[in-house]
């Protein structure tokens, strides 16, 4: 199966149909009256239905398990047509497109079981998705603009050059892949003064985006959070809960890490961890979402 490790939940929704056409006006009335011999068509068909959306990932080796935490099952008659409509809904990492479609298929297929002694004409047509919400499209921000990001990497042992900077790479490599350019990269000590110099410079230089890796920890030496909050005139407190509820999802140190989220005028500051994996896991917690912010900054309508 896909990886969707690096994923956040978020509600997810799909809605599939499928189109059962019979063959004669007497088919539907039975429907309707609940006189079709094996039983009522319409409650049968849904509770085959709600089974066959739990089972999809039983049947289909790539399809994740998942809590699923709503099927509706509604049915639309029309001439000889009944139309089938289920919607699926999970708090998850992953969608619900495939067991909404596989619901539908399953209800079609119970009302086809159910129906073809008394019709021969029995058709299943269009089974298709209508809809889905939810998942990385359903929050891309319509708002384009040109943003310029500056990495900071903050430690001692790198800007001695005793060390190779990763962190500050796998910044730039998610900055780059969220469309957002890189107007510099500089490696520098953990020194309050100098940390707080380089905030100040490139905001004045037009920075959109200065997120510093490194100096978020416990060690004498990490003076980032310090050196950066009493230069923030806004904490954003939900990016930096968003950043530790992400890492401490994956290892149990997340929590002692100090990031660092807030707005320098209409420059966002972000100080996340100097540890590879923890740099990357922040980045992948937030971005492309937390753009969003460019939007709130420029005075655009907040939805």
């Amino acid at each position: 199966m896909v990886d969707i490790t690096h994923k956040s939940n978020t509600l997810r929704t799909a809605t599939a149909q499928a189109i059962v056409k019979v063959g004669t006006e007497d088919t539907i009335a039975a429907i309707r009256n609940n006189t079709v011999p094996k039983g009522d068509v319409f409650a049968m068909s849904k509770a085959a239905g709600l089974l066959g959306v739990k089972k999809t990932p039983e049947l289909l080796p790539d399809c994740h398990p998942l809590p699923i935490e709503f099927t509706g099952i509604d049915y639309e008659v029309e001439g000889l047509e009944i139309k089938v409509l289920v919607t699926v809904k999970t708090i998850y990492k992953t969608g619900v497109e495939v067991e909404a479609m596989h619901g539908a298929s399953v209800v079609a297929l119970n009302m086809y079981d159910m129906l073809k002694p008394i019709d021969k004409g029995i058709e299943i047509h269009q089974i298709k998705l209508l809809e889905k919400k939810g998942g990385k499209s359903s929050f891309q921000d319509k708002f384009r603009r040109d943003l310029k990001a500056v990495v900071i990497v903050c430690s001692d042992s790198i800007s001695e050059g005793k060390k190779e900077d990763k962190a500050g790479k796998a910044i730039m490599a998610k900055l780059e892949a969220c469309g957002v350019a890189i107007q510099d990269y500089i490696i520098i000590p953990d020194e309050t003064d100098e940390i707080q110099e380089k905030a100040r410079h490139y905001q004045a230089a037009g920075a959109d985006l200065i997120i510093y890796t490194g100096g978020t920890g416990l060690s004498q030496r990490d003076v980032t959070p310090e050196a950066l909050r009493p230069l923030l005139d806004r904490d954003i407190p939900g990016i930096e809960e968003a950043i530790r509820k992400y890492g401490q999802d994956r290892m149990p140190y997340a929590m002692l890490s100090r990031s660092v989220a807030g707005t320098l005028k209409n420059t966002l500051v972000l100080a996340l961890p100097g540890s590879t994996n923890g740099a990357r896991e922040s980045m992948e917690a937030i971005f492309p979402s937390v753009l969003h912010v460019f939007r709130i900054l420029k005075g655009a309508r907040h939805d």
